[in-house]
């Protein structure tokens, strides 16, 4: 699977649990910690944690883990790290607190259609 897979596949496995607001963008070109960046809101802290938790166990299936998490406690921002992708699962409020496609307005956005509600 190649990394642009893994993002998008990420976002599939989001979507089907109802992220909102998914957003995949491809660093590769702007900075070294990763090639995407897969992000997206939760509508609670229950929610996150099932949209991580899901992202996780369906990768898992595949033999892919990820290297690091942060945030599994507090539920308001989840990082994944896959090494060349990274996740971030945020609560509408720490999204537009953080702001992080804008820090990162130099990515180049990856076209993702979600499914209608």
């Amino acid at each position: 699977m190649t990394e642009k897979e893994l993002a998008l596949t990420i976002a599939e496995i989001l979507d089907s649990k109802k992220a909102k607001n998914i957003k995949v963008l491809e660093v590769t070109d702007v900075t070294s910690i990763a090639d995407y960046f897969v992000i997206c809101t939760g509508t609670s802290s229950t929610h996150i944690k099932s949209l991580s938790d899901e992202v996780e166990f369906r990768l898992e299936q595949k033999g892919i883990v990820p290297n690091h998490n942060e945030g599994v406690t507090t539920a308001s921002w989840i990082l994944k790290d896959y090494t060349t992708v990274i996740v971030h699962i945020f609560s509408r409020e720490a999204d537009e607190m953080y702001r992080l496609e804008h820090i990162w307005a130099d990515a180049k956005r990856v076209e993702f259609e979600e499914t209608a509600d």
